[in-house]
């Protein structure tokens, strides 16, 4: 497996060196619409990933690319190309998440600006009831999993470098989705919640989705890893790592005992159509390993979280002539708007939607559980 593991590396480089700002190769959904690149949090995903690489492998080949994406988007004014914030979309934040290092590594200004507006969008975001952010403008109301990834590790990197270090609103939102989406039963969190309990998809009694989809409740496992690492000691964060820790200890139940993975629906193993899903597996990996290495899971994870990336590699990385690929994606899954009826949280349209290789919703969080894998060798 060694050897495997160290060919991960030209993988990574690959795909770096067949990319340009404007055509990611990790970014599957523009490639196959044929559109230019955007801010976006797909490219987002990657560049934090490959910002780690550098870190753990000290090669700063993937450093540099991330910086030539900031560059082409970040003016010097500090505005960002094809940003729309009216949309209010909270995955445009995620991709913000580098131009903190990248600041205190250059000095370059014109970051300190660009962060400073994915900020000021954040401050304007439109709040349910409770006070927890809208997931975008199109989806009133609607608190998603996916959400907390997208927009509370960057929040709590502002507030590390540039704010007043007040955490206090990142552990409320999280506090609230902890209180609404938990499905006691499972241990599991529901994909998605509309605080109005109007949407199509929701349960008229508590505004949750039907389901759970692994990778959401992945987005999710790793903002809490990740928040972990940056906010402080003290009561919210201990807040934080016990609902990390009892979902962490909640997915490992669910884990495929002869793979490592988890399933696309990870409660209904075995069931027609579904299917042990990469890139939620990973996410699930990185979680547990970045977890016990920072000491606030079990060592016992940490060997959950290698069994999961061992496993993805012997399902779904294939090592051919022509290269490296990464199968076993599940390319998008959300739910609704209105005009989108077949987005429902059901199970069969989670099963339903397409699987493909190379994306980088599981590309990206194979690299982070690769890089902690490269950190519990050196411990």
């Amino acid at each position: 497996m060694m050897n495997n593991y160290e060919r991960i590396d030209s993988y990574v480089l690959r795909l770096v060196e067949e990319s340009t700002p404007e055509k990611t190769m990790w970014n599957l959904e523009k490639l196959r619409e044929g559109k230019k690149g955007t801010w976006n949090y797909i490219d987002g995903c990657m560049l934090t990933a490959l910002m780690e690489m550098t870190r753990i492998t000290k090669d700063a080949r993937y450093e540099a690319f991330a910086e030539t994406v900031a560059d082409y988007y970040v003016q010097d004014d500090g505005t960002i190309l094809t940003l729309e914030a009216d949309k209010a979309n909270l995955d445009d934040i995620n991709e913000g998440r580098v131009l903190f290092e990248l600041f205190e590594k250059t000095g370059k200004q014109t970051y300190r600006l660009a962060a400073d507006r994915l900020y000021q969008q954040l401050e304007a975001q439109p709040r349910t009831y409770e006070g927890n952010f809208w997931h975008k403008a199109i989806y009133p109301n609607q608190v998603w999993l996916d959400g907390i990834y997208m927009a509370q590790p960057f929040r709590a990197m502002y507030e590390k470098y540039f704010g007043e270090h007040d955490y206090s609103d990142i552990a409320k939102q999280i506090r609230t989705v902890h209180e609404r989406m938990l499905d006691e039963k499972t241990g599991l969190y529901f994909h998605g919640y509309d605080a109005s309990k109007t949407a199509f998809w929701a349960d008229p009694e508590t505004g949750c989705s039907k389901n759970f989809w692994l990778r959401s409740l992945g987005w999710f496992a790793v903002a809490m890893a990740d928040l972990a690492d940056i906010i402080p000691e003290g009561s919210e964060r201990d807040e934080l790592v016990q609902i990390f820790a009892d979902l962490m200890k909640s997915m490992r139940g669910y884990m495929d005992e002869e793979t490592g993975m988890y399933w696309q629906v990870p409660n209904m193993p075995g069931r027609e159509g579904n299917y042990l899903e990469t890139s939620g597996s990973a996410m699930m990996a990185y979680a547990m390993l970045k977890g016990s290495r920072l000491g606030i899971l079990p060592a016992e994870f940490a060997e959950a979280g290698e069994k999961t990336f061992n496993g993805i590699m012997a399902k779904y990385l294939t090592f051919t002539d022509a290269g490296i690929n990464l199968g076993g994606i599940c390319l998008v899954a959300g739910l609704g708007p209105e005009n989108n009826r077949r987005r429902d949280g059901s199970y069969e349209y989670y099963i339903s939607e397409p699987v493909v290789e190379n994306d980088a919703k599981g590309v990206a969080p194979f690299i982070l559980a690769y890089t902690e894998i490269k950190h519990k060798e050196t411990l």
